[in-house]
């Protein structure tokens, strides 16, 4: 029995240290949404960190971008869903990015809150992951991961019931269905089952884009999109973020299958049972010790103890 336990422990460890490495070959981009400061200043901030130059590209969206040294494009756009005037909102592009980059990102993060830009409740994060590696089935296993583990997400990322009502809705269960049921085995078909008919010329503000997990950017810029995250300028949570929803990812592509069925929250022991999800999804060690910590810290209970620490033993 001990070789037994033995063997399950290495096997589990073998398996998140593949998610970890695969984790750290997939691309991704983050919006991140401010108000209190012009898009030029915000702008400039970035250029502090990255170099380049920054330029006026006006358009709809009166943009402003920062060309860094590298010639990639940070963009810095309106978005009317935040409380500021148009003057003050500042939406943060960034140019597709590598595992790599986190740290310079972590500095534009905090170059930008020191140009007194600010994250209110109007806020949202978007983190978004190259679909190119996906295909229908690690889609579906995603869809999967993550509806049986939903309720916990919300709960732990302590998303308002406004921007679950609005901006990042559960996933649909009839989407669920469709996936559970129709197995679908190409993209068209999982097109199908997302959109409810196929859409071959998808749109920007399409409705179905609201949804914590987006699959409609999939067909409509090559990307696979989390909308859960209320917005921050902390750096430590922003990279919390990306390296849970790469993790995620990750999970998703190596999974030969996946089980929907949700798991019953119980706030008693969540912050136990999310810091178990967390080390299932590969992040383990000193790499995540603060991905950990924010991602538990509203969360209650013990991390160690499901039902909290054993009474000492007395003599």
């Amino acid at each position: 029995t001990r070789a037994m336990c033995v063997f399950v422990t290495r096997t589990e460890h073998l398996e998140t240290e593949g998610e970890t490495t695969m984790m750290r070959t997939l691309t991704f981009g983050i919006e991140i949404e401010t108000v209190g400061q012009t898009r030029q200043t915000v702008a400039e901030a970035i250029r502090t960190v990255v170099g380049g130059r920054v330029e006026y590209a006006g358009g709809s969206y009166d943009a402003w971008h920062t060309v860094d040294a590298t010639g990639r494009v940070w963009k810095v756009v309106t978005d009317a869903s935040l409380s500021a005037g148009r003057d003050r909102q500042a939406e943060v592009v960034s140019p597709i990015l590598k595992y790599e980059d986190l740290e310079q990102l972590q500095e534009v993060v905090r170059a930008i809150r020191r140009a007194h830009a600010r994250a209110d409740h109007s806020c949202g994060i978007h983190v978004h992951v190259g679909s190119a590696t996906f295909d229908a089935r690690t889609i579906a296993n995603l869809v999967k991961i993550i509806h049986k583990q939903e309720p916990l997400i919300e709960q732990a990322l302590g998303i308002s019931q406004e921007r679950l009502t609005r901006w990042c809705r559960p996933i649909e269960q009839h989407f669920l269905q469709k996936i559970e049921q129709r197995r679908p085995q190409t993209m068209s078909e999982l097109n199908v089952a997302w959109y409810g008919y196929h859409n071959v010329a998808p749109t920007h503000y399409d409705g179905t884009r609201y949804h914590g997990l987006n699959l409609h950017n999939v067909w409509f810029r090559n990307t696979i999109e989390f909308r859960y995250f209320d917005g921050s300028l902390h750096a430590g949570q922003v990279k919390a973020y990306i390296q849970f929803v790469l993790a995620l990812a990750a999970k998703a592509l190596n999974a030969r299958a996946a089980s929907s069925k949700r798991r019953t929250y119980d706030p008693a022991t969540a912050r136990y049972d999310f810091r178990v999800f967390l080390l299932g999804l590969g992040l383990i060690g000193d790499e995540f010790k603060t991905a950990q910590h924010h991602l538990l810290a509203k969360l209650d209970g013990s991390s160690a103890w499901k039902h909290g620490r054993p009474a000492e033993r007395t003599a």
